[in-house]
């Protein structure tokens, strides 16, 4: 049987006597593992199966979601198709079930190719590519965007990895993110930016770590803290092993969620993902991080996973 998410690329590394390895899925381009020295660094999924709650998918055009599914265009109402019947969204993007097209495998490097083709509630064609790469530092994403189509178009994309550090249970695993605004939310779409410090525990100030188990959010975060070009969030054990999270300046905003009941390869488990995202959820509506690109104008944006403490 064919696997449901299309094919599967892998690519693997060594570096300093480490063996890093990854495996992308033709569908959604989706991080299905990360591993160093066979300790996933991301929540994995089996071959056979589909990817839970977002798991490692690639979020385009727009990342979150978009309230209602309607948003203003010139004055019209564009209506999205609504994928979130709970809530009456439209959530996640346009490339959650498409396949992507193979451009290039090498042994660490795969390149996924995509276009958003004028739909329902998007007028808009965009070419998109997916580049991931193991490096001497771990994981590298590249991803870009051109306008195709003749009229300008909006544009804003997001990952969905959940970090791991092998079958580490949650109560022994420290979350930091440095983020020093948090998005206020009605129904998970965000209204005002608001200062950690004045948050209560609902979204609470992340970096200065937090124990994984102490969280139960789905938040926007704002304000990330720019080192050398990258802001750089981590999930580690009590020995400092773990996985960092770094993103560029193309991705100001980072979406943290911890669900108590996510659904591991080995069974449920309090997990963390850490999407890191050009602009935050409702963008088409709130034009906050949205790009316009003009035709032909070329976008691009970069973050990665890198294993610490091994």
């Amino acid at each position: 049987m064919r696997p449901p998410t299309g094919q599967q690329f892998t690519i693997t590394r060594d570096v300093d006597g480490r063996r890093l390895r990854a495996t992308i899925t033709e569908v959604a381009a989706t991080l299905r593992e990360l591993t160093v020295d066979d300790v996933d660094l991301v929540e994995p999924f089996a071959e056979e199966k589909r990817p839970a709650k977002g798991q490692g998918i690639v979020l385009a055009p727009w990342g979150g979601r978009v309230a209602g599914g309607d948003w203003q265009l010139d004055g019209e109402t564009q209506r999205l198709p609504i994928t979130e019947r709970d809530k009456g969204n439209a959530s996640h993007g346009l490339l959650r079930f498409s396949p992507y097209r193979l451009l290039e495998h090498d042994e660490s490097k795969v390149l996924l190719q995509a276009t958003i083709h004028p739909q329902t509630g998007w007028p808009f064609l965009i070419d998109t590519f997916v580049t991931y790469e193991l490096t001497d530092d771990g994981l590298r994403v590249t991803h870009e965007a051109i306008n195709a189509g003749a009229e300008r178009a909006p544009w804003a994309c997001g990952a969905h990895p959940y970090l791991a550090v092998g079958g580490t249970p949650a109560d022994e695993l420290t979350l930091t993110v440095p983020a020093a605004r948090v998005f206020n939310a009605v129904d998970l779409i965000p209204t005002e930016e608001t200062l950690v410090d004045a948050m209560d525990a609902s979204a609470p100030d992340l970096r200065g770590g937090r124990r994984l188990t102490e969280l139960d959010i789905d938040h926007n975060y704002a304000g990330l803290e720019f080192v050398g070009g990258v802001a750089t969030s981590s999930l580690v054990d009590r020995e400092g092993r773990g996985a960092e999270l770094w993103q560029d300046a193309s991705f100001p905003y980072a979406v943290v969620f911890t669900p108590s009941d996510f659904p591991a390869i080995d069974g449920v488990r309090h997990a963390v993902a850490v999407e890191p995202m050009s602009a935050p959820a409702n963008a088409l509506n709130s034009g906050q991080g949205l790009v316009w690109l003009e035709p032909g104008e070329h976008w691009r944006g970069q973050w990665g996973i890198a294993p610490v403490g091994f």
